[in-house]
């Protein structure tokens, strides 16, 4: 039988600690991740030539930046460091793929999850540090009092569905190619392998959008305050 979920994949076990293939697959992507940003970053140049390493590391940090600029309209600085470390870990987990017997972590709802709640806990501490404690858990009770039990679900259905969205979409690449493994020779699967990565881009991207977007939204001042804020006619 195929095991498509990392999860079920036990190297070590000892009473309640387990050490399954999930958190193997995380630690070797963070390792990775930390590698490269220290290889990327000791012999940084201000004048060109750029090493071909500096010149890839700033590309895709110009093209992370473009993209947080262009959906909060503000500088992107204070929200690449998180935004973007989300991107970098789910790409890095997606091109792995191409290594044989290798499974994403991010095809664990425990990986995923976890990666939601980053969020869940990100929101408010970005909020609070721009509007301060008070101005940001307002916003759970208005209009009204009664709308506090709302918003508060609603945070914790926006996370659920971060988690599930995320882990869906993975999950489903691997199933697929685990079927068609069974039924049809290499050569699909090794194709879908391939569509799986972009999938896999596609999916760090969007889930770093609606974390950005979800930062911003709980960091923002009601429209109220920016209109007494602004010049009139601008």
């Amino acid at each position: 039988m195929v095991q498509i979920n990392p999860d079920e994949i036990v190297y070590w076990k000892m009473g309640a600690f387990m050490l399954n293939e999930t958190i193997v697959s995380t630690w070797l992507v963070m390792a990775l991740l930390v590698l490269s940003a220290w290889l990327s970053t000791r012999r940084l140049s201000l004048e060109p030539p750029l090493s071909k390493r500096q010149a890839l590391i700033e590309t895709v940090i110009s093209y992370m930046k473009r993209e947080i600029e262009e959906i909060a309209r503000r500088a992107s600085e204070r929200y690449i460091p998180f935004s973007g470390t989300l991107f970098l870990f789910i790409s890095i987990s997606s091109l792995l793929a191409v290594v044989p017997g290798y499974r994403s972590p991010a095809s664990s709802l425990s990986t995923t999850l976890a990666l939601a709640l980053c969020v869940f806990f990100a929101v408010p501490i970005f909020g609070i540090s721009e509007q301060g404690a008070a101005n940001y858990f307002r916003r759970y009770i208005q209009p009204s009092m009664l709308m506090l039990p709302f918003n508060i679900i609603g945070e914790f259905s926006r996370t659920m569905a971060m988690a599930l969205r995320l882990f869906g979409n993975m999950m489903s690449q691997n199933l697929l190619v685990a079927v068609l493994l069974s039924i049809v020779p290499l050569f699909l699967p090794a194709v879908l392998d391939l569509f799986g990565l972009l999938i896999g881009q596609v999916q760090a991207y969007i889930f770093a959008v609606l974390a950005t977007v979800y930062i911003i939204s709980g960091g923002s001042i009601d429209d109220k305050n920016e209109e007494k804020s602004s010049p009139r006619g601008v």
